[in-house]
C-alpha cells in the first residue's frame, strides 16, 4: 500500500504545523504487517492454523495506511490531488499481479481505495473551504453539488474497492477528525467539536471489520493516530532507519507480483 509520495513541503494554511517523525515508524509498522497479513492468507497453508494474526496484526495495516495518507495530504503536501494520482500510479501497477490472488469476484486493489477517497476528499475540502467558494456563487454551487453527489458516488465505488464503503470513507474520516483535533486548545467548546470529528472514524474501524479481535486492533491503530494528532506526534523522535523510497513505493506491487508468481508456477 505505498502512498507517502507527498511533496515534503508543508502547505500554507490554518492548520497548525505538527511533526510527521512518526510516519517513519508508521512506514515499517504498515509494511510489515502488510506483508505478514498476505503471507498468511495466500501464501501458507490453512493447516498453520495462523488466522489468528491475519485478524490481530493483519487488521493494524490499512487503518496506519490511510491514517498516513490523510496526515500528509493535510500537513506535508502542497497539492493533495497530485499525492492521489501517485497512489493511484502505484495502484495500477499492481493491480495485475493483485488479480491473480484468490478471491470471489473482481476487485480493485487498496491503493485505489485510499487514492480515490484522498481525491474526492481533498476537492471537497478545497471547494468548499476556498475563498472561490465563499465569494464566487459559481464555486460555491459547484461545491455543494459536488457534495450532493457524494453518497451516490460513494454507494457505487464501495463494491468495486477492496475494503468496500467503510474503506472508501476512511480517508476523508481521517482528514475531518485530524485536522479537528490538531487544533484542540483547553476550550471546552474546541475539545466537544475535536470529540464529535473523532466519531465517524471510529465508527468506521468498528465497521471494517467483523470478529472482536480484528475490530480491536484496528480501533487501537485509529485511536494511536488520534492522540498523535492531539499533541502526542510532537512527542515521537525519527525513526533511526529510514525507509529507502525505492523500497517503499515498490513494495506493494512487488510483493503482490512475487506471490502472484508462486501461486502461478512456484506451487505447481
Amino acid at each position: 500500500m505505498p502512498h507517502i509520495l507527498s511533496d515534503s513541503t508543508v502547505s500554507p494554511g490554518p492548520l497548525p504545523s505538527l511533526s510527521s517523525a512518526w510516519t517513519g515508524w508508521g512506514q515499517w509498522i504498515a509494511l510489515i504487517t502488510m506483508s505478514l497479513d498476505h503471507a498468511i492468507r495466500y501464501l501458507l497453508p490453512e493447516t498453520w492454523e495462523l488466522g489468528w494474526a491475519s485478524s490481530s496484526i493483519g487488521r493494524i495495516a490499512f487503518p496506519l495506511f490511510a491514517a498516513m495518507v490523510a496526515w500528509h495530504a493535510l500537513f506535508d503536501t502542497r497539492d493533495a490531488q497530485r499525492y492521489a494520482r501517485r497512489i493511484l500510479v502505484i495502484g495500477l501497477a499492481a493491480q495485475l499481479p493483485y488479480l491473480v490472488m484468490p478471491r470471489g469476484a473482481f476487485q480493485l486493489n487498496v491503493c485505489f481505495t485510499l487514492g480515490l477517497s484522498l481525491a474526492w476528499a481533498s476537492g471537497l475540502r478545497t471547494l468548499l473551504g476556498s475563498e472561490a467558494a465563499r465569494s464566487n456563487v459559481r464555486h460555491a454551487a459547484l461545491g455543494l453539488g459536488l457534495l450532493l453527489l457524494s453518497p451516490g458516488l460513494w454507494l457505487l465505488l464501495g463494491p468495486w474497492l477492496e475494503y468496500g464503503h467503510a474503506g472508501l470513507a476512511l480517508v476523508p474520516g481521517f482528514m475531518l477528525a485530524l485536522s479537528q483535533l490538531a487544533r484542540l486548545s483547553t476550550d471546552p467548546g474546541e475539545r466537544a467539536i475535536a470529540l464529535a470529528a473523532s466519531l465517524p472514524v471510529l465508527a468506521l474501524a468498528d465497521w471494517l471489520n467483523h470478529s472482536l479481535m480484528a475490530k480491536a486492533f484496528t480501533l487501537a491503530t485509529v485511536l494511536g493516530v488520534l492522540w498523535l494528532a492531539a499533541g502526542g506526534a510532537q512527542r515521537v523522535s525519527a525513526v533511526a532507519l529510514r525507509m529507502p523510497r525505492w523500497l517503499w513505493l515498490g513494495w506493494y506491487p512487488g510483493h503482490f507480483a512475487a506471490i502472484a508468481a508462486w501461486l502461478l508456477f512456484g506451487a505447481a
